[in-house]
């Protein structure tokens, strides 16, 4: 049994609907999903913007498994990989597992750039306002310290 964090990302065709799919792929073990956020786009900025929500999920996978269910909804999704950080129908990161971690460069734990992303850390706090990333602290204390212009919650629901 494990509970994972996880972060949901869309900025091509039909953003929400995509995200949707996500919530509903991981429905059976879902404890929580985050309210919508719109986001610029980070690492490669030209590019439309993004919808972001966290998922907290918890369930008899580990972390190979949230992984391995996140690519098969993004492979539903139609994602292409064709440039890091590019444009993408569906993302699916994985960003905590419990206090796994993990140097294994398919399965980064925690997700390295989760600390310095407020397209995660922002839904991640509406979820789960006591939330701590593993190694980085608490959830609230790294997103005080960013940018959050180019950040905005949506009235959505997913």
């Amino acid at each position: 049994m494990s509970r994972a964090v996880l972060s949901l990302g869309s900025n091509l065709g039909d953003r929400l609907a995509h995200l949707r799919a996500a919530v509903d792929g991981f429905r059976p073990w879902l404890l929580a999903a985050s309210p919508v956020y719109e986001t610029a786009p980070w690492g490669v900025t030209d590019q439309d913007d993004f919808l972001n929500a966290v998922l907290l999920v918890e369930g008899d996978l580990d972390e190979w498994g949230w992984l391995r269910r996140g690519q098969e909804l993004e492979r539903a999704a139609g994602r292409v990989r064709e440039r890091r950080w590019g444009p993408r129908t569906l993302d699916v990161d994985v960003v905590a597992v419990d206090e796994v971690r993990s140097e294994d460069p398919e399965l980064l734990l925690p997700h390295p750039g989760a600390h310095e992303r407020a397209t995660v850390l922002a839904p991640w706090l509406d979820v789960d306002p006591d939330a701590v990333l593993p190694g980085r602290g608490r959830v609230a204390d790294l997103l005080s310290g960013l940018d959050l212009s180019g950040v905005r919650r949506l009235e959505v629901a997913l």
